[in-house]
């Protein structure tokens, strides 16, 4: 067993629910009569397929101190680092389940089994009654323990979120030293991407003993097809060395590793990820059968042990004398046990057979996939179709074998290789063509869940062999009619196109995120979410619930049908875009269409945002020209184009954020952001900068952010193209321009890639001919590598095919659509693109090129125009009827600059919408010039109002006066008056700009939270006058201030509760942010001295 921190046991315990899973109650009276059995360990597939007979309460023993979480996604956690992210069920689900059902111990470990008592001892001593015991004691990771110095610090595995937790901090302290990563298998390559991600390591090693990686997968030419692609992403791949020693300093730190050769590395840190052992030591140790060779419980079909009532499953499991280390094995595992214990009386018995170790991954942006009998060419065929199986006089017997040697192999094999594009196949057939084997893919593995199941099923084909390779099927068919119910679509979790098929049938699933909650499927690798989206969308179809892509319900239409009819009828008003293409010509859009509308009108005509016709149409960040922040402040980021800034510059923004106390920070787009600014220091702040000659970043708009650069062949030794030079030009020349989604862009001085132009809406990397174009590429929620449009472009040609492609994507991509996303539901991909960008196959380039040179044209600074419009300046104000100003959240200093505190952890759950006031009367509280205009704006004009302590939001909307509080409750965020007005036929609604919860302004649920229950917000009625003001009915100050005042509601420190850095500090020391540096000196009598840094003389470092 693993040694472990001294942690207290956890239990969690199912409770009673309505409904339990799959629908079925989970009340005592549908149990069976008499006592249920116990069973000790499974977890929930087993539960569900108990919940109606009820026959067993269920107890899960764990040693980790965590719920049952996703292996798969360990990488994962190097980017979230929050392991609720990697639950397998978030910890609600356990709660929810029947009283009784379910007990869960975490940080538990079972130390010994007594299988004449059928009880499991644990390590705290506790004794746990079993009827029917399951061993899924998995495996550990193994660490070479002949190897001197595997003890050091600085040596780790790969296996366990622990695991992870310790590498990260321990790396945290090797900033620029190099990590190296051992074993070339799926989980090395899964390792060395994890070290890469942290950022901390100059470089990033990977030794193989092979020579070539992914043995155990591949064959050796696409072992090093994927070597060379992960070498071009950075990764040094060193093959054919075997470590034989590792190199530590005096206090047994690593240093180096010594190669068995005697050559020797050095670097600081070293994640062993060289296969796996079975944890079978507690079954051997109560006498239960073990595995003699490689280890692992011996387990038979049914997958029980040698001793009754006891099973074993997943990876401390040895049948037919083979181990798993995937995870569908073990799914496929839990599967057939929960099923035999629960629904075999009324069934017939599963039984464990051949598992399916296909594997379908993406390792470091390659694509990666082997199916079935994938080395049948290589080591002979295990398993031929009973047609073709030969027969007894053709299988050689012992002496034939030494005398004419091994009979060639009955199978054939079909190679396809692209190095232009990376891609390789290898296809294994029978002799005759007629049964596919097996095989592996590199680049290209979209067939992969088609040809699954032809192996599986050992059908025979009815295509010539060639046609499976090269192909047939017609641009942008996804193939998901052609898919048998049976074929698995998702091995993560064994769930087939016929499990996704009858959730959406059956009702139990309207969207794809309740076919992931349901199913599981997309919940371990998440390979499988494009091809689970098209089923969920093709069954939709199929059941005439169409799928729609309209932009909101007030238009039945895209957004690429809404761009076009704006375009063609030169439509240039919210007004006439309802009269033409809207279903209620009256209507005032929604939160969803208007920025949508608005987005499309600057592509087109690009006016400033902030002219009254337009205001009303912009997103949160555009409606004041700036990113809102959690306190209401907002960030000011000036464009640095390419990152290239001069020292002029860099004092500008210096002595501005000193002047505003403004927070800053280097953005990972390689400009300055600056946050805090209030609403009302905007204008003056970027007055300054202007006149220093700055202009606005864009980076509060869905445009052009920043094209990022390396030095290039300016300064760098290595540098092949001008880098920098390229970029600047580029962003230069499309900064401004609106498009569907934000796009960033980067260009790279060589193939060492220090920009990451490959994970960028478009990027270049130079070449000794010019540069190769990348396109479609994005970080975010889900990155996704970008692919090669063009290459070798002279200089010169650059901008005409960027032109052609970033118009082409913003006339045609979806509303709030990704480049990446976009290019996935292309039809035909980046061959169709090729062809529409560089061979011209719709005609459409030379309008392409046009429409854009038109836009570029038309280029100003929104910004210097802001400053310079009294009309737009009077916009930044904190409120419209006083020149006071207030603090929404209070604020702390953090490593020597002012931040907004946490939010709180609570959401404002009082019932503001039926708040009984003691009196009403009415109070004018502002100029009704101030709503001029507002029945002609797209989305009328509103005030913020300061009254007393208690801000309001006053709304001029189609004729109408609307009023509520100022606070939206989800955040306690002081916003409302800013958020975007909807409708739906008499009734409006304001959208909080902050997390889109839409209240309701008018009618008898005036106040209610349409997308959220646990809110609601205060309504007043209001009313203009004669006397030329704006009057709301109130209760008395007093009164309004003690149920809506700001000092009671704004977020104050410690309503977050503990914060998330608390223990960590604790544990890292007293000043975990600020480390003293140390300095050498010598005494008089020539001995060095250290020296610290700081003391009460001498200031300290700040690192």
């Amino acid at each position: 067993m693993w040694s472990q921190k001294d942690v207290s046991i956890v239990e969690v315990n199912g409770g009673p629910i309505e409904g339990g899973p799959d629908g079925v109650k989970g009340s005592e009276n549908e149990s069976n009569e008499g006592p249920r059995k116990k069973i000790v360990v499974v977890g929930e597939k087993l539960m569900k397929l108990d919940a109606k007979r009820r026959e067993f309460d269920i107890v899960v023993i764990g040693e980790e101190g965590h719920l049952a979480y996703n292996r798969v996604g360990l990488t994962s956690f190097f980017q979230h680092r929050k392991v609720e992210n990697l639950y397998l069920n978030p910890k609600e689900w356990y709660s929810k389940c029947p009283e009784g059902s379910l007990s869960y111990h975490i940080n538990t470990r079972v130390t010994g089994i007594n299988t004449q008592k059928k009880q499991v001892i644990c390590s705290s001593d506790e004794v746990v009654p079993y009827d029917i015991l399951v061993l899924a004691t998995g495996s550990d990771a193994l660490l070479p323990r002949h190897t001197p110095g595997h003890d050091a610090k600085g040596v780790f595995v790969y296996r366990t979120i622990e695991d992870l937790q310790k590498l990260i901090e321990y790396s945290a302290r090797q900033k620029g030293t190099v990590g190296v990563t051992v074993g070339g298998g799926l989980l090395g390559l899964e390792a060395a991407k994890a070290m890469m991600d942290l950022e901390i390591f100059a470089k990033v090693k990977l030794i193989e003993r092979n020579r070539w990686v992914l043995s155990r997968q591949l064959d050796v030419d696409a072992g090093g097809l994927v070597v060379d692609r992960v070498r071009g992403l950075g990764l040094d791949v060193l093959l054919s060395r075997r470590v034989g020693k590792i190199k530590v300093t005096e206090d047994n730190a690593v240093k180096g590793v010594e190669f068995e050769d005697g050559e020797k590395m050095d670097c600081s840190t070293i994640c062993f990820a060289i296969g796996i052992k079975p944890r079978d030591e507690l079954a051997r140790k109560a006498g239960i059968q073990c595995a003699d060779r490689g280890g692992g419980i011996v387990v038979k079909e049914d997958l029980s042990t040698s001793v009754p009532d006891i099973y074993a499953i997943g990876e401390c499991a040895s049948w037919e004398s083979q181990t798993f280390g995937l995870i569908a094995p073990g799914i496929e595992m839990a599967d057939i046990l929960s099923f035999n214990l629960t629904q075999a009386k009324v069934h017939a018995y599963r039984k464990f057979k051949r598992p399916d170790l296909s594997t379908k991954l993406k390792l470091l942006g390659v694509e990666v996939a082997s199916f079935g009998d994938f080395f049948a060419d290589r080591d002979g065929p295990k398993h031929l179709p009973v047609r073709v199986g030969r027969k007894p006089s053709q299988i050689p017997d012992a002496l034939e074998k030494l005398t004419t040697g091994a009979p060639p192999s009955p199978v054939k094999a079909l190679i396809y290789k692209d190095p232009f594009q990376a891609v390789y196949k290898k296809y294994l057939f029978t002799m005759d063509g007629k049964y596919l084997l097996g095989g592996m893919m590199i680049g290209d593995t979209k067939d992969y869940v088609k040809l699954v199941p032809m192996v599986k099923n050992q059908k025979a084909l009815d295509v010539p062999p060639s046609q499976l390779i090269i192909g047939a099927g017609k641009e942008g068919d996804d193939g998901v009619n052609d898919l048998d119910d049976d074929t698995q679509i998702c091995s993560c979790h064994n769930v087939s196109k016929g499990d996704l098929v009858k959730v959406v049938k059956d009702g139990t699933c309207k969207s794809v995120g309740d076919v992931k909650s349901c199913t599981k499927a997309g919940t371990g690798c998440g390979g499988c979410m494009p091809l689970v989206t098209s089923i969920f969308n093709t069954q939709m179809k199929a059941m005439g619930q169409e799928v729609k892509n309209h932009i909101c319900p007030h238009f039945n239409y895209s957004r690429p049908d809404l761009y076009n009819i704006i375009s063609v009828k030169k439509l240039k008003s919210l007004e006439e875009v309802m009269r033409e293409a809207g279903n209620d010509p009256k209507s005032q859009g929604c939160e969803a269409c208007k920025p949508s509308i608005g987005s499309i009108f600057s592509t087109l005509y690009n006016n400033h945002v902030m002219e009254k016709p337009l205001h009303g149409l912009q997103e949160t960040n555009d409606r004041f020209l700036a990113n809102i922040q959690r306190n209401g402040t907002y960030s000011v980021i000036p464009r640095v184009s390419a990152g290239e800034i001069t020292p002029d510059k860099l004092i500008l923004l210096g002595n501005v954020a000193k002047k505003y106390n403004l927070y800053t920070k280097i953005t990972g787009g390689q400009r300055i952001d600056m946050f805090g600014a209030k609403k009302q220091d905007l204008i003056h702040i970027w007055k300054e900068l202007g006149e220093g000659g700055m202009e606005s970043g864009h980076a509060y708009a869905k445009s052009l952010r920043t094209v990022k650069s390396c030095v290039g062949s300016t300064w760098c030794r290595y540098g092949i193209g001008d880098s920098v030079g390229m970029a600047v030009r580029i962003e230069e020349r499309y900064k401004s321009i609106r498009s569907p989604h934000k796009m960033k862009g980067a260009v790279s001085g060589c193939v060492r890639e220090c920009a990451e132009a490959q994970n960028k809406d478009f990027g270049l990397i130079a070449t000794d001919k010019g540069f190769n174009i990348f396109v479609a590429g994005n970080g975010g929620a889900t990155p996704r590598h970008s692919e090669l449009l063009a290459k070798d472009v002279p200089p010169d040609d650059v901008i005409p095919i960027l032109d052609r492609y970033l118009m082409f994507y913003i006339r045609t991509a979806d509303k709030l659509q990704r480049t990446a996303r976009w290019m996935e539901q292309l039809p035909g991909g980046i061959k169709y693109l090729r062809s529409v960008i560089l061979e011209d196959k719709l005609g459409i380039c030379a309008s392409l090129e046009e429409q854009m040179e038109a836009l570029v044209g038309t280029f100003f600074d929104e910004w210097a125009e802001a400053v310079a419009s009294a009309e737009i300046s009077a916009k930044f104000t904190q409120f419209n009827n006083t020149t006071d100003t207030v603090q929404n959240m209070e604020l702390e200093t953090d490593r020597g600059q002012t931040r907004p505190v946490y939010w709180a952890k609570e959401s404002a759950k009082e019932d503001f919408k039926n708040t009984k006031w003691t009196s009403l009367s009415w109070q004018p509280v502002i100029e009704a010039s101030h709503f001029q205009g507002a029945d002609e704006a797209p989305n009328g004009i509103s005030a913020a109002i300061k009254r007393g302590d208690t801000q309001l939001a006053i709304f001029r909307v189609r004729g109408k006066y609307l009023a509520s509080q100022q606070m939206c409750p989800h955040k306690r965020s002081f916003v409302l008056s800013d958020g975007l007005i909807g409708d739906k036929d008499d009734k409006l609604w304001v959208s909080c700009p902050n997390h889109k919860r839409n209240f309701e302004l008018n009618g008898e649920q005036a106040g209610r939270c349409q997308n959220d229950e646990d809110v609601s917000i205060a309504t007043f009625p209001v009313e203009e006058r004669e006397d030329g003001w704006v009057y709301l009915k109130l209760p008395p100050v007093h009164e309004l201030d003690g149920v809506l005042g700001t000092r009671k509601w704004m977020v104050k420190k410690g309503d977050s509760g503990v914060g998330p850095f608390e223990k960590l500090d604790k544990k890292l020391g007293v000043d975990a942010v600020k480390r003293r540096g140390r300095k050498v000196g010598k005494e008089s009598n020539g001995e060095k001295k250290v020296v610290a840094v700081g003391s009460e003389k001498e200031p300290g470092i700040d690192w």
